[in-house]
């Protein structure tokens, strides 16, 4: 199951040198994830009030590949590279034009009040099979 998510680079977005600032790409990433996420239907705030489960980033793997500059429309391709009963590995691409500027492996689990580790849910390990 692929995904993709728009996203235009504002000034705010941007260093001194008119590049997207590099710690930006994460935040771009996060939102498209959360986008993701949605569209399949799970609502993040009651899975952390019903069941008390919350998604957290257990691994990164950045690639800068090229810059993204002021005015640039992005896409995020977000797509599953693999999937346990308790992980979730997605790949994110973020692209100008087509083309990857950007490559993450984010590795996600699900993790209970206190930091104990939680089954995904259901509804994700069916959908992404």
């Amino acid at each position: 199951m692929s995904h993709s998510f728009s996203i235009r680079v504002y000034y705010e977005d941007t260093d001194m040198g008119g590049i997207v600032y590099y710690a930006n790409y994460l935040r771009y990433i996060e939102r498209a994830r959360s986008d993701w996420v949605r569209a399949l239907g799970i609502d993040q705030n009651a899975m952390r009030e019903q069941d008390g489960t919350v998604f957290v980033v257990r691994k990164l793997e950045a690639e800068y590949l090229a810059p993204a500059k002021f005015d640039d429309e992005l896409v995020v391709r977000t797509s599953v590279a693999a999937v346990t009963g308790a992980r979730l590995v997605l790949a994110q691409d973020v692209c100008r034009d087509g083309a990857p500027i950007f490559r993450a492996r984010v590795t996600v689990v699900c993790v209970a009040e206190g930091g104990a580790p939680a089954r995904l849910p259901a509804k994700i390990r069916q959908q992404v099979h």
